[in-house]
């Protein structure tokens, strides 16, 4: 193995170098994440309150990222593109391509983390509209269905007008009753 190794030209024991153990601190990367100690040991190299929207770009994570598509795609490309201008030059595409893959994958996974729980009292203000009938002067209770955080809530209503209001009504949330009904006006 070291024979075929030394056999190399010096730019593809470069390309293989760089390939092989940025390949195996990822893996590492990867079994840490998956085993919940990865989240917190990765070094920023940009102060977080001067990121000016490069929040992590500059990150020994993304330094890794770069050098597995770099090494590799040299690797790969090596008998294909004879100058080593352009081979470099792909190289480096091909690393920053793999940055820009990674950052929208962690994006997209970091929105996964968002809290979206429920609370009746992000109704307060809002309009909706009356599914079941609300019955006037506090005597009875119907229903509203209101979109809160991308999703359609039924909640109990009602209201303290003197009439009725019929199904399908635009109404305002006016107060929060109790931890599943809603007090009700209709929009005028």
């Amino acid at each position: 193995m070291i024979d075929i190794y030394n056999s190399l030209s010096p730019m593809l024991k470069v390309y293989w170098t760089l390939a092989i153990i940025a390949s195996i601190i990822f893996v590492i990367q990867a079994i840490m994440a998956f085993i919940g100690l990865g989240t917190d040991t990765d070094a920023d190299f940009v102060p977080e309150d001067t990121d000016g929207g490069f929040s992590g770009l500059f990150s020994f994570r993304n330094l890794i990222n770069f050098l597995i598509g770099f090494g590799w795609s040299g690797v790969i490309f090596y008998d294909n593109i004879q100058r080593m201008w352009l081979l470099q030059l792909v190289s480096i595409v091909v690393g920053f391509a793999f940055i820009a893959l990674f950052l929208f994958v962690y994006r997209q996974i970091s929105k996964l983390a968002q809290d979206n729980t429920f609370n009746i009292k992000d109704c307060l203000g809002i309009n909706c509209t009356v599914y079941l009938r609300i019955p006037a002067n506090l005597s009875g209770k119907g229903k509203i269905q209101i979109s809160i955080h991308g999703s359609v809530h039924e909640i109990d209503a009602v209201t303290d007008s003197e009439q009725v209001i019929p199904t399908g009504s635009k109404v305002h949330v006016e107060q929060v009753v109790s931890q599943d009904t809603l007090l009700v006006k209709v929009i005028q």
